[in-house]
């Protein structure tokens, strides 16, 4: 026989509180909410972050600097040596990226980047690209379309 064995059933059926059943119950009149006060009544609830009106956490902490996190773009990358997969003569635009599974939305950006080489001639609409990218499509006698 183990501790556990013993332990593990004492309290698994504990009574609920009976509160505001009068004085024999243990837990009458102020119902165990202590005496007046906005916590003593119903609907008393602070935020978890409220700390009574000492300034916030997050208000305390040193600031420094600046971010531009909220009007940064951010770009999906294809790289030129992923071009290679589609057809010589075709045009390569964000939904037949996406349609490749090479990129996840062709509803935003995209970017083109020039690691690996490419030697077929495409037409390449996407938003942006890197200047090593569209020398390298461009030598293979395609074109970039920024778009």
């Amino acid at each position: 026989m183990n501790l556990d064995d013993i332990l593990g059933s004492a309290g698994k059926n504990k009574r609920p509180r009976r509160l505001g059943r009068g004085n024999g119950s243990g837990h009458g009149k102020t119902s165990a909410r202590g005496h007046g006060g906005a916590r003593s009544r119903s609907g008393s609830r602070t935020l978890t972050r409220h700390e009574g009106g000492q300034n916030t956490a997050l208000a305390r902490m040193p600031k420094r600097g600046f971010s531009n996190h909220i009007f940064r773009k951010d770009y999906q990358i294809v790289n030129v040596a992923s071009l290679e997969q589609f057809d010589a003569e075709t045009k390569v635009d964000a939904e037949v990226l996406a349609k490749a599974r090479l990129i996840n939305d062709a509803a935003k950006p995209v970017k083109i980047l020039g690691e690996g080489e490419l030697t077929k001639k495409l037409t390449v609409a996407v938003t942006k690209a890197s200047a090593t990218a569209a020398k390298k499509i461009a030598d293979a006698g395609g074109a970039v379309e920024e778009v």
